[in-house]
C-alpha cells in the first residue's frame, strides 16, 4: 500500500513563537514527529508541509520529504488542517502516487512509543475502519457548568451518588479525550467531506504518557521533562 504520512508545520506559530524549531531534548521540536515517521517500519511517503524554510531544512535534515512550499493561502492563522492535508494528497496523485491511506502527525505531540505508529496504522488496516483517532485515557469523574440564568443546576457526567473506583471502570465506562497526536483516515475523507474523521471511525488508544500536546510553556516544561527522564525509552 501507499500510505501518505503528512506533517503540518507552519511558520507563524503564535503561542510559542518558532516552537517547531525550538529545543527540545537536543533537538527541534518537530524533528521528534518526523523521525518517528521515517522510522516507522511499515513505511511510510513521509510529507512535510511548510511555508517556513527554515522548517523546511529541518524536515528534509531528519528524513522527511518536503516536495512543495505551502501556498501562503494555506498558512494563515485561521488555515484549518483538512485542506493542507487535502493539498499534499492532490500533490502526490499529480505525481501518480495517490495513496490508499493518510497519517496525520501533529509536532506538537512529540511523546510517542517507537512502535506507537506502526501499531496504529496496523489496527487501521486490520479492522477496516474509515478513519482513525489517537485518543488517551481521562479520570472519569466530568462535571458541566449549568446555566445560571436559566435555573439550570451543574451536572455530573458520572453516577456521583455510586461513585465508581477508577481501577474497577471497564475500557467501556472510561472516557477518551483526543490529543490530536496522530489520525489515519481514507484520502476521500479529506478530498470529499474535508474531514479527518468520518465514516466508520475507530479509536487508537495511547499510553497515558503520550497525551502531551505543546501549546503553552508548561506544555513545553512538561514534555521536557518526560523525555529527561525517559530518554530513549519513548
Amino acid at each position: 500500500m501507499n500510505i501518505l504520512c503528512v506533517i503540518p508545520v507552519r511558520g507563524g506559530s503564535k503561542g510559542i513563537p518558532r516552537k517547531n524549531v525550538r529545543n527540545l531534548g537536543g533537538k527541534p521540536l518537530m524533528a521528534w514527529t518526523v523521525e518517528q515517521a521515517v522510522n516507522a517500519k511499515i513505511g511510510l511517503d513521509v510529507v512535510v508541509s511548510t511555508d517556513d524554510e527554515e522548517m523546511a531544512d529541518v524536515a528534509r535534515r531528519y528524513g522527511a520529504d518536503v516536495p512543495f512550499m505551502r501556498p501562503a493561502e494555506l498558512a494563515e492563522d485561521t488555515t484549518a488542517t483538512e485542506p493542507v492535508v487535502a493539498h499534499a494528497i492532490n500533490f502526490r496523485t499529480a505525481q501518480g502516487r495517490k495513496p490508499d491511506a493518510v497519517v496525520l502527525l501533529q509536532v506538537t505531540s512529540p511523546l510517542r512509543h517507537s512502535d506507537t505508529i506502526d501499531r496504529a496504522v496496523n489496527q487501521f488496516l486490520e479492522t477496516g475502519v474509515d478513519s482513525l483517532v489517537g485518543v488517551v485515557p481521562t479520570p472519569p469523574f466530568l462535571w458541566r457548568l449549568g446555566n445560571e440564568a436559566a435555573g439550570t443546576p451543574v451536572s455530573a457526567e458520572y453516577d456521583y451518588e455510586n461513585r465508581p473506583r477508577r481501577q474497577e471502570l471497564t475500557p467501556e465506562q472510561i472516557p477518551y479525550r483526543e490529543n490530536g497526536s496522530l489520525y489515519v483516515s481514507k484520502p476521500e475523507l479529506y478530498l470529499g467531506h474535508n474531514n479527518r474523521l468520518g465514516g466508520k471511525i475507530g479509536l487508537f488508544i495511547l499510553d497515558e504518557l503520550e497525551g502531551v500536546d505543546i501549546d503553552t510553556e508548561l506544555d513545553f516544561a512538561l514534555a521536557e521533562q518526560q523525555i529527561a527522564s525517559l530518554g530513549k525509552g519513548l
